[in-house]
C-alpha cells in the first residue's frame, strides 16, 4: 500500500529539452540565454497496486474513476451524455469540466472558468480557506441551458450558463441573497426553480455550531432569486455527535418523492453522506432511519488499501437505468496522509425496503476495483497504469493533457 500511493503520486514523467539556443535555431519560440525550451512530455505510470491486480475484463474498471485532486465532484446526464465538475479552489482556471458517455470513462473536455475575467475576485484568496468551493452542475430543460453554480469564499455565490457545455461559459451571475456555501440548482419537473445551500440558522440555534439547509426561488427568465431564503432542513446530527453540521446539499425527484442528500461530519475521516425524503420540496424532511447512506468511519484505520473521507456525494442515472454515485474519498498512504488528496470515487445506488437510496452500510467498503457491465473501458483515459506524451501541439495549454498527471494551472 505504502509503495502504490508514493509510486503514484511521483510516477515517471519525463520532459525533453533542446539542449541551448543555438539548438533552436531557426524556431520563433527559441528561448533566451540561459532558458529552456522544452519539446515534449513522456509519462509513464508504474503503480504497484494497478501493476499486481490487473483488470480481469473489460467491464472492469479501478476506483477512484477521476484519481488525483478532483474533489467535491457533481454530475448531472443529458440524453446520451454525463457532465461533472470538481473544486479547483484559488487555481486558474477553475472548475475543470469532463465528459463521460457511461457515468465511468472521463474525459477532460475544458474549464467552466476559462478566463482570467471570470475569477478577478480570486486575487489575494489563500489556497487553505478561499477560491472556489463545490461547484454544482444541472440542466434545465425548461430553457434547455446547463447550469454551474458554486461558491467563491472570498466574494459570493455565483452561477455561469451555457447553451453547449463544450463551448464557453458565462460570466459570473452574482446571487447576494444566498448566502452560506455549496449551493446546487433544483429545477422541478413543472417548471419551477430552487436554489439549496448551507447557511447559518437564524434565531436561536439549537447548539452552537448549528447549521440550516436553506431553499431560496429562482427565476429562470431573470437569472434572479425571489422570496425568502427559508430553512429547509436543521435536522442533522445532534450536539452529542461532536459532528460537523451538513453541507454540500442536492435535491433529487424520484418515483414522486423529494430526496434531500447533504454532506456530514466534515471531510475527514469522519466525512459521511445523509439523506432525506419529503412529499414536497418545501417539505417537512423525514432524515432516513439508517443514516449515513455513505460512510468510511467505522471501519479499522490500519486495514488494507482503505477508502476514507467519503462523501460529498451526487448522483444520476446510469446506462442501465439505475442511480450511480460519484463522491469524493481518500486513498491513505498512511493513516491521515493522503498526498494524493480527494479524489473522485464511483459506486452504485441501493434502494432500502423503506423507499431511501444509500450506497454503503455498516462494514461495506469502497472498493479500488468494479464490474460494471455492460460499460466497456477505453483506451486513453486516466484510470490505472497507463502512457502519454505532450507534444505541446496545442493552442490551448489547458486542454489535452490528462489531468491526473498535474493540473497546468496557476494560482492567482
Amino acid at each position: 500500500m505504502k509503495h502504490c500511493i508514493l509510486k503514484s503520486f511521483l510516477a515517471a514523467a519525463t520532459l525533453v529539452m533542446l539542449a541551448s539556443p543555438a539548438a533552436a535555431k531557426g524556431k520563433t519560440n527559441a528561448p533566451a540565454q540561459g532558458e529552456a525550451l522544452f519539446t515534449s512530455l513522456s509519462y509513464t505510470g508504474d503503480d504497484d497496486y494497478y501493476r499486481n491486480n490487473p483488470l480481469p475484463d473489460k467491464h472492469s474498471f479501478y476506483n477512484p474513476i477521476i484519481p488525483g485532486w478532483a474533489s467535491d465532484p457533481s454530475v448531472c446526464k443529458v440524453g446520451d451524455d454525463y457532465y461533472l465538475v470538481t473544486s479547483t479552489f484559488t487555481y486558474f482556471p477553475g472548475v475543470p469540466l469532463y465528459h463521460s458517455k457511461d457515468m465511468l470513462n472521463w474525459r477532460h473536455v475544458g474549464n467552466i472558468l476559462s478566463r482570467p475575467s471570470q475569477l478577478k475576485h480570486l486575487s489575494g484568496q489563500k489556497m487553505n480557506d478561499g477560491g472556489i468551493y463545490a461547484p454544482a452542475i444541472s440542466y434545465n430543460p425548461h430553457n434547455k441551458t446547463f447550469y454551474m453554480i458554486t461558491t467563491d469564499v472570498g466574494w459570493a455565490n455565483f452561477y455561469c450558463t451555457a447553451k453547449d457545455p463544450l463551448g464557453e461559459w458565462s460570466d459570473p451571475i452574482e446571487l447576494p441573497a444566498v448566502k452560506g456555501i455549496d449551493p446546487s440548482f433544483f429545477f422541478d419537473e413543472d417548471g419551477s426553480a430552487y436554489i439549496v445551500h448551507k447557511e447559518d440558522t437564524k434565531g436561536q440555534p439549537k447548539w452552537n455550531i448549528n447549521r440550516a439547509i436553506r431553499i431560496i426561488r429562482f427565476d429562470t427568465n431573470t437569472g434572479k432569486t425571489f422570496g425568502e431564503d427559508m430553512p429547509l432542513n436543521e435536522l442533522g446530527v445532534g450536539p452529542d455527535e461532536h459532528l460537523d453540521r451538513d453541507e454540500g446539499p442536492h435535491i433529487y425527484k424520484i418515483g414522486g418523492k423529494y430526496f434531500l442528500t447533504c454532506a456530514e461530519g466534515g471531510t475527514g475521516n469522519m466525512h459521511s453522506e445523509v439523506v432525506y425524503k419529503a412529499d414536497k420540496v418545501e417539505g417537512p424532511w423525514t432524515r432516513w432511519s439508517r443514516n449515513p447512506m455513505l460512510t468510511q468511519r467505522n471501519l479499522k484505520e490500519r486495514r488494507t488499501n482503505p477508502t476514507t473521507c467519503t462523501g460529498h456525494t451526487d448522483i444520476a442515472k446510469d446506462l442501465t437505468g439505475n442511480w450511480r454515485a460519484v463522491f469524493l474519498g481518500c486513498r491513505n498512504y498512511a493513516p491521515g496522509i493522503n498526498p494524493l488528496g480527494r479524489e473522485t470515487f464511483t459506486m452504485p445506488v441501493k434502494w432500502s425496503g423503506d423507499g431511501y437510496p444509500y450506497i454503503t452500510q455498516c462494514t461495506d467498503t469502497v472498493p479500488w476495483i468494479f464490474n460494471a457491465a455492460p460499460a466497456v473501458r477505453e483506451e486513453g483515459i486516466c484510470n490505472g497504469n497507463f502512457s502519454y506524451t505532450d507534444k505541446f501541439t496545442s493552442k490551448n495549454p489547458h486542454t489535452g493533457i490528462p489531468l491526473c498527471l498535474g493540473r497546468p494551472y496557476t494560482l492567482l
